[in-house]
């Protein structure tokens, strides 16, 4: 008989000997990543550094996680099969098995990132090599933060010793992010010692900066600038928190040029959004998020949308979307859409094959700043100039999404894109903020902060993450910042995953039936776990 173990318990220091390589499907794409675990190989830290970054990428900020909170934001709409059972809340956000993919993947990773955080310590095989040291850090603090975010209290300080320990503690939210912080404050002490062992630096094993210490630096005090925001409801000195956040910010990326984002897809290496809808066409567009371009007379809302293939082959982008007319009821009803594929229209970013994925973006950066600002009463002119450069920012990140659509070569094998509508230019940014933005901004300051940012995290880059913990946040405080259409209840949390509501007993009864999503939430939202 043989012994089933979970997915904590199982995972060892044992690495593959090559990174990852993408697959056609993200649910397979792990599928093989504990072959020869009782053979380990000692792989230098810079490949698994390789394989971390991939994975976070496509299988943690892109893969599963940001496909089905698309639809609870409201960015998209699932329209069939469990995208449908999750937009119509039937059963999905509950059930162990939604998440469990990625449930696993994020453990592999984070098993990977403390891999790499051995070998570069102190009595390391690689000791000496502090930048990859901080590296490793880096990428353990995302992903564990990640987790936790997603599922509030997990497990980790016991996890990864099968031999000793079979069925890990959940450790508490409150206790994850203190090392999560620890991680950081170390990468932010590790990265200028630079990497004096023999092995060599990551060069061009890093997929993210190519090595470069500095674009990392700054990655970490952008991530310091989000988990503050994170955690300001639990944070006793939230002024100082504040100042904190916009101190971090500006310590990080100065340009768009610098943020953390994956370019690495290709006609073979598929974006995450685009390979879920290419092969299951189980999302359409949001009425919901239509609404809210049609209030600012957005530009976006001529950029962002097509309809379904014609009978000629010929996607079309639509440019005339406007309240009750024919476009505007091809927009799928967010929770009262009809099961059914090749209907309604889509957006433009899922066929976005080659856009690289966010993993911290420029804009993020500013609109935590703008939203610092304003909660600390900073004058409305000082938090504008910011908000505009968010704006902007998030327009430009989309518009390279709508450009890779255009020359997606798949998509372009198997039909054709008709473009309808000119590119966004700077002086359309400008105009769009001065004539529609600023009024908004003038009347609720922070509602339109939040609302630029929902906005600018629509598009095929990973942020509706984000923005579920940004909503969740947000309504923690009793903010309704967002308006949701979805008439179902709204999900505070995910599921753990069925490798461990099967296996530990403590993942198990922290699971129970998995009604707790809808009533609980996690510690940094005024929840106990």
């Amino acid at each position: 008989m043989k012994m089933k173990l979970n997915i904590v318990g199982l995972l060892t220091v044992a690495v593959l000997a090559t990174p990852t390589v993408f697959t056609s499907c993200s649910e397979d794409v792990m599928d093989n990543i504990n072959d020869n675990v009782n053979n380990p190989k000692d792989v230098q830290a810079k490949f698994i550094l390789t394989d971390v970054i991939t994975r976070t990428a496509f299988s943690n900020v892109g893969g599963d996680f940001n496909t089905y909170l698309s639809t609870y934001v409201e960015h998209e709409v699932g329209t069939d099969n469990q995208l449908w059972n999750a937009e119509h809340r039937e059963s999905e956000p509950e059930r162990s098995s939604t998440f469990n993919n990625t449930w696993g993947n994020v453990y592999i990773t984070l098993k990977d990132a403390r891999m790499i955080i051995e070998k570069c310590s102190v009595g390391g095989s690689q000791e000496g090599n502090y930048a990859t040291l901080g590296m490793g850090q880096i990428m353990a603090a995302y992903n564990l933060a990640l987790l936790t975010d997603m599922f509030g209290d997990v497990p980790y300080s016991e996890g990864f010793r099968p031999l000793e320990i079979r069925n890990p503690k959940m450790d508490k939210q409150e206790e994850l992010y203190k090392q999560i912080n620890a991680y950081l404050d170390g990468a932010i002490e590790n990265l200028p010692k630079g990497d004096t062992h023999a092995s060599g630096s990551v060069g061009t094993q890093d997929l993210l900066f190519k090595g470069n210490t500095d674009r990392w630096l700054k990655f970490a005090h952008g991530l310091k600038a989000r988990y503050t925001m994170r955690l300001l409801k639990v944070t006793s000195d939230k002024t100082a928190a504040l100042e904190a956040i916009i101190t971090s910010v500006d310590k990080s990326f100065a340009s768009a040029n610098e943020e953390a984002k994956f370019a690495q897809y290709s006609a073979s290496n598929l974006n995450p959004l685009f390979d879920f809808q290419w092969s299951r066409d189980g999302l359409a567009a949001s009425q919901s998020i239509g609404d809210k371009m049609l209030d600012r007379n957005d530009p976006r809302l001529n950029r962002n949308f097509f309809t379904p293939q014609s009978s000629a082959g010929v996607w079309t982008q639509v440019n005339d979307i406007a309240a009750s007319n024919d476009s505007y009821n091809l927009l799928a009803p967010n929770g009262k859409n009809t099961q059914v594929k090749y209907h309604y229209l889509t957006s433009t970013f899922v066929f976005a094959q080659t856009a690289p994925t966010q993993l911290l973006s420029y804009h993020e950066l500013l609109f935590l700043k703008a939203e610092a600002m304003q909660r600390l009463g900073k004058g409305s002119s000082e938090v504008a100039t910011v908000l505009e450069a968010a704006v902007s920012a998030g327009i430009k990140n989309s518009e390279n999404s709508v450009k890779a659509a255009f020359v997606a070569p798949t998509v372009l094998a198997n039909g054709t894109m008709k473009e309808t509508s000119a590119a966004i230019t700077d002086a359309d940014i400008a105009s769009y903020f001065a004539d529609h933005v600023k009024p908004l901004f003038a009347a609720n300051a922070l509602k339109e902060i939040a609302n630029q940012k929902y906005l600018a995290f629509f598009g095929a880059s990973g942020e509706s993450t984000e923005m579920y913990n940004d909503i969740r946040r947000w309504k923690s405080n009793g903010e309704e910042l967002i308006e949701l259409k979805n008439p179902g209840k709204f999900p505070l949390r995910l599921p753990y995953g069925n490798d461990d509501t099967t296996t530990n007993p403590n993942v198990e009864a922290a699971y129970g039936d998995g009604k707790y999503v809808y009533t609980e939430q996690v510690w940094w939202a005024g929840g106990t776990r």
